[in-house]
């Protein structure tokens, strides 16, 4: 028992000193922000050769998907509450 105690001491004491030693914050902007790029790498990434350069398109997916969602539920709901029936399919909601 003591001997386990003495081990689980001695790491917890390794992992205090190890992150004692963790980044100085010599270049911190503000306090906790400490960012800056890798040696060799641009301090902006926009324009550079590392800008992913998504399409908008392809980002506004998700946002268009949700909104058609809205739309097929506004008409499930429209119909459930004039015919008390609910109809999973829109297509086979009546106009």
């Amino acid at each position: 028992m003591t001997k386990t105690l003495f081990i689980a001491t001695a790491v917890a004491a390794l992992v205090a000193a190890s992150s004692a030693f963790a980044y100085d914050g010599t270049k911190c902007k503000a306090p906790g922000v400490c960012w800056e790029p890798k040696p060799g790498f641009p301090d902006k990434v926009a324009g550079s050769k590392y800008d992913p350069k998504h399409d908008p398109a392809e980002l506004a997916k998700q946002g268009n998907s949700l909104k058609e969602m809205d739309a097929r539920n506004a008409k499930r709901t429209a119909h459930f509450e004039k015919t008390g029936e609910w109809v999973y399919d829109v297509d086979e909601i009546p106009n």
